[in-house]
């Protein structure tokens, strides 16, 4: 029962990348994963992991720094957004990140 998840995921990834057009956010294409990278570099020179623990503490919106999955960390200024969600919390974080 698993041949319908590839679309219901293509779905989700599409309308939070719609609703994510709103934002100062950019798009890092992604494939293959409920999980899709922004660029902050509009936003912040800071690295991934205090933009996110800013963005969890200021929006109460959680996102996943990527250097936390690297050794030597890293120096890319994208965040990883779950997109594995309802719509109703999909349209709440956006809402709350439209505000950065």
């Amino acid at each position: 029962h698993y041949s319908y998840l590839r679309e219901f995921y293509e779905e989700k990834r599409n309308r939070f990348q719609s609703l994510m057009e709103a934002t100062k956010f950019k798009p890092v294409p992604c494939h293959g994963t409920y999980f899709q990278l922004y660029s902050y570099d509009e936003i912040s020179d800071q690295d991934d992991r205090t933009v996110a623990e800013w963005i969890t503490k200021e929006y109460g919106v959680a996102t996943i720094p990527p250097s936390v999955f690297y050794e030597a960390g890293s120096e890319e200024k994208y965040l990883r957004f779950c997109f594995a969600k309802s719509e109703e919390t999909m349209e709440q974080a956006v809402e709350r990140l439209c505000k950065i």
